[in-house]
Parts: C-alpha cells; structure tokens; sequence
C-alpha cells in the first residue's frame, strides 16, 4: 500500500480549538500509514501538533481582539506587508518540500479569511502543481454564520473553482452545514461526514471534583473566570471546585486569580489530564466550543455551557442550545453571566438529572483518515 503524503494547514488565532481538532486528525493520519507534515502558524502550545508528524511552524500570528478584527505578531504589532510575504513564502516552500498527495485546509474558505494573503498563492501552487494533489477543507459541522453580503457566495465560488471535497467534522444526526451555511446545496465538492472528532475514551479520574470549570485555551472567556471565582467563594465549604484558565491567560492575570482563590478552588493553567478529570466531575462548566464539548460528551458528566459570544460569533450558542434540546447540556446565555447568575445555575445543574444517552459518532479523526485514503484512491485530478 502507497505511503500517502498529506500537508495539513491549520491556523489557531483565539483559541487553541482549531489546533486540538487538527492534531487529533493528523494522529489518526499517521496511525492510517500517512506521511504527514503539519504547519501552524499560531502562538506555540506545548503538545501540539503532537508525536508522529512532521511541523512546520511559520511565523506566529494571533487575533488582535475576540472579535477577529485584525492579526497581530507576539508582542501585539499589527503584522505589515513584508511579515505575510516572508511567510506565504514560507508556505509556499514547505509545500515543495513535502511534494503532498493530499492537501487539507483546515476551515478555509468558510473561515480564516484572514490568512487570504498566504492561502490564495498556496492554491495557486496546488492547481499549478503536476501531479496536482487533491484538495480538501476541513471544517466543523456548525460554522459561523455571515452577516456580510457577498462572503457565502465567496466561498462557494472558490470551493467549486479549486477544491475536490469538503470533510464536515460533525454527525449529521446532530448538525449538517446547511442549517448554518445556506449556500451548502450550491457546492459541486463531494461533502462527506466523518463524525465529531474527540479523543479516545480517558482513564478514570485521578482527582475528583464537583464543578470542573474550564475557559478552553484562555483567551476568552475572562468573565467565566471572573464570575467563578466569586462563585466559588459563597458556595458550599464542602464542595470541591477546579478552575481551568487556558495556557493562554496571561501570567500577571493567572497569579492575580491564584492568589485570590478561596480555599476550596483549585486553579490551574492546564491540565493534560482534563478529559479524565472531567469522567469523575459531578459538574462541567465551559464554554461550547467543538472540543471542549466532545470531551464533555465523552465523559458522560453533567454539563453546564456558556457559549462563547463576542464578535457576534454564534456557533457555540448554536451547538449549546441543540445540546439542551437533546437533554446532554444546560446553557446559560453570557449576558446572564454574572457571579449570582453562574452561582444558580450551577446549584440547578448539580441536582438536576444525569443527561440523556446520546448515539452521536464520535470517532471522526480515525474515519477522516478512512475517508482521505477511498477517496484519494478513486480521485482524479482536475482538468
């Protein structure tokens, strides 16, 4: 059997989601027999991309604000002309190098409009290439929903103009990407599910608490922390609490909490053990984002989510509210986010049932591994 070759681009700018999705995929890669190279180009999180693969780390940028509205090095300078050309030739390079079979995008075109000006030249070279490799986007199964006229019809265009298929990370029994793309039924691209993709089931818990409150990479999500550290303060002296920040709070900011905390609250910046923590927690209290609810899902544990919302982002209040719907989550909308209102809802949630028994696939890295190598074997290129 061929040793297949696939160039994998992903680019986390908030938080570390994108990174932690795209990692899971290339381990299942590399467990399928792929040679696989890996390039990043957001802040440098330790473990990631992870063993077995092949990283290629381009020039760091990160999102200026929650809201996405501009890119920023390191040390918060907007980044300048000279700063994306050395870096689309960075790209551009690496993809010689590697001479892939198989290129994945991770979120482009549906996303990641911002790194245009590297991703533009690299399809370029893709469809210039001979033997031209196959293309695919990878995206999660809800994305966020355009406001701006013209970007739905966009992406259609250039899917249809350069990509050979579209890997929706999702079970279409929870969500399919027409319900937050319209435009979806205009795609002339294969679009194939693979099921959601978490993590393999985790060993039982090491510790055990009874709110495990967790702020994904950190960036966001200030005011859960905010609110649950005066939540922890007037709640039972019994329980046992665990905050989360997310590598990604800053340092000063993480040592004023620390040194704040009440003395049933343990605070951490990251724990590697967060997916079996979360198999022995009566209670986990998070954002919704992709990954941080298919560990959730994994462990089977009682959920509270406060999706994630700045920028007008709507994707985690999408998959929130089709959670509570199934009976796996309860939400509490952000606005409603204040230390008396999380303190309530978690008292509710703790004594409220154990959520339902869901069927939703959750073994999606392991089948897009499947799914790229049947389709690469039937796959001609373009004309």
């Amino acid at each position: 059997m061929k040793r297949l070759r696939a160039f994998f681009y992903v680019q986390h700018l908030l938080g570390i989601g994108h990174l932690a999705r795209a990692s899971r995929i290339a381990a299942a890669l590399v467990d399928d027999g792929f040679d696989v190279t890996v390039v990043t180009g957001g802040a440098p999180i330790a473990g990631f991309p992870g063993p077995g693969v092949k990283s290629v780390t381009l020039p760091p940028v990160t999102s200026g604000d929650e809201g996405f509205s501009g890119l920023v090095d390191l040390q918060g300078k907007p980044i300048d002309d000279d700063f994306k050309k050395s870096r689309s030739e960075m790209l551009l390079q690496a993809f010689r190098d590697c001479r892939p079979d198989i290129v994945i995008v991770e979120a482009f075109p549906f996303g990641r409009r911002q790194m245009r000006f590297e991703l533009l030249p690299l399809i370029e070279a893709i469809d210039a290439a001979l033997p031209r490799p196959l293309l695919a986007t990878s995206v999660r199964d809800i994305l966020q929903e355009r406001v701006k006229p013209g970007r739905d019809e966009e992406t259609v265009d250039l899917i249809n103009r350069h990509f050979d298929l579209v890997i929706v990370h999702g079970d279409p029994a929870f969500a399919t990407i027409d319900k937050t793309f319209p435009l979806a039924g205009a795609i002339r691209a294969e679009i194939t599910y693979t099921g959601l993709v978490a993590a393999p089931p985790a060993p039982a818990a090491s510790e055990r608490f009874d709110v495990l409150v967790s702020v994904g990479g950190g960036a966001a999500g200030k005011n859960l922390v905010r609110s649950t550290i005066a939540a922890a303060r007037n709640a039972n002296n019994a329980s046992k609490w665990c905050l989360i920040t997310g590598p990604n709070l800053p340092k000063d900011e993480f040592d004023a909490i620390a040194r704040d905390a009440t003395p049933g609250l343990s605070i951490f910046r990251f724990r590697e053990d967060f997916a079996s923590l979360l198999t022995g927690a009566r209670l986990s209290v998070s954002q919704a984002g992709y990954n941080t609810v298919c560990d959730v899902l994994r462990a089977g544990c009682r959920s509270l989510l406060v999706p994630f919302v700045a920028g007008g982002e709507t994707e985690q209040t999408f998959r929130a509210l089709m959670l509570e719907k199934l009976g796996l989550a309860t939400v509490l909308m952000e606005q409603n986010l204040t230390p008396e209102g999380l303190a309530q809802a978690i008292e509710r949630a703790l004594v409220g049932p154990t959520p339902s028994a869901h069927r939703l696939d959750l073994e999606g890295a392991r089948r897009s591994a499947q799914i790229l190598r049947e389709r690469y074997r039937t796959w001609s290129p373009k004309s």
